[in-house]
């Protein structure tokens, strides 16, 4: 039995990689992050009211690259091509092959947009009423422990499938 609880001890004290989004200098929320591991921010464009999509990885020295995006419809500021590929698919602009350092990532997360996180086949809500926050994407290295409270908040209510 002892040797049980060392193990846990041991497992919950070794620092992990996680995928960290903060409030300030608050982690709001945490998922595991070891390199390669992608997820989606989604939302609706402020003029074009549309949705709009990017993709990030985790990298090898634990930055987060800009890998893909898509939207539906081009505006003001909209590169004609991005990356390596540019193409349409069922509707949406959709330009991959792109890598652009974004570690960390800031987004105002305001209501009207209806930001959004996708992460391994789960959607989590990033806006609320009220003052916008301003969220930060990173990644750092920690302990189950410490990142404990943070992962139960993403775990928690929030969750609900595509």
């Amino acid at each position: 039995m002892a040797l049980v609880l060392a193990l846990v001890a041991t497992a919950a004290l070794l620092p992990l990689p996680w995928l960290v989004v903060l409030e300030g200098q608050r982690p709001r929320l945490a998922l595991p992050g070891p390199t390669g591991t992608t997820f989606v921010l989604r939302w609706t464009h402020s003029v074009e009211r549309e949705d709009w999509e990017e993709r990030f990885r985790i990298e090898p020295d634990g930055g987060l690259m800009l890998v893909a995006t898509r939207f539906k419809t081009f505006g003001a500021g909209v590169p004609d091509q991005a990356g390596t590929e540019t193409h349409l698919q069922n509707g949406w602009v959709v330009m991959s092959g792109i890598r652009r350092p974004v570690d960390p990532l800031h987004v105002q997360a305001a209501a009207a947009e209806h930001y959004r996180l996708r992460y391994r086949g789960w959607t989590l809500a990033l806006t609320g009423p009220g003052t916008p926050p301003i969220l930060t994407f990173t990644t750092r290295d920690a302990p189950l422990l410490t990142m404990l409270p943070a992962l139960l908040r993403a775990v928690g209510r929030h969750w609900r499938t595509p």
